[in-house]
């Protein structure tokens, strides 16, 4: 008589080892993904917040409407409910009056003088300051008959034909070349010469 094998139905202890192997690698890697895209996500947030404080600290220098003084200052700033810290250079540059603002920021938590979140240069020069007064260009009157809604939201006649200067006008004697276009008359106000 032959003797009757029984038949396998399940798998080896090696099959179901290598098998967890490979599902362990496999949520390793998954892990090292998830983990590295949280840190990435926290990283970002953190540097949009730094490239505000840095913005506010460039804003604050300039609204000061003082001319900055040269050199590096440190300083603290409040954002989100975190800490701040940041570092600003202010240097001469090639144009005179004007001046380059450079600030650094990183969470106070963070040690190092190489690991600053962000860097946002700025200008800032006379263009900037408080206007000297010598040129209103809001001093400016409309010409009379000029187009544009008149009271009442009703347009406002451009001019009649016929009336040397106007808009509208058949000929315009300052310029006979060029009839439909009227030489403008500056507001004396301005300093401006006048063209007639």
């Amino acid at each position: 008589m032959k003797a009757v094998g029984r038949s396998r139905g399940g798998f080896t202890l090696i099959e179901v080892l290598v098998a967890l192997a490979i599902v362990a690698m496999g949520m390793a890697a998954l892990m090292t993904a998830l983990t590295s895209s949280a840190s990435t996500t926290i990283y970002m947030k953190d540097k949009a917040l730094a490239d505000w404080v840095a913005l506010n600290q460039i804003e604050a220098t300039r609204l000061s409407l003082q001319r900055p003084t040269k050199g590096e200052t440190d300083g603290d700033a409040d954002m989100a409910g975190r800490k701040w810290k940041w570092h600003q250079e202010v240097m001469e540059t090639e144009v005179k009056g004007i001046m380059r603002i450079d600030v650094s920021v990183k969470p106070t938590e963070v040690t190092g003088d190489s690991n600053w979140y962000t860097t946002i240069s700025a200008i800032t020069g006379d263009a900037l300051a408080v206007a000297r007064g010598d040129i209103d260009f809001y001093a400016r009157e409309p010409a009379q008959g000029s187009g544009g809604p008149g009271p009442n939201g009703n347009p406002r006649n451009p001019g009649q034909p016929g009336q040397p200067g106007q808009p509208g006008s058949a000929q315009n004697p300052q310029n006979p070349q060029n009839p439909q276009t009227p030489n403008p008359t500056p507001n004396p106000s301005l300093g401006l010469p006048r063209s007639d």
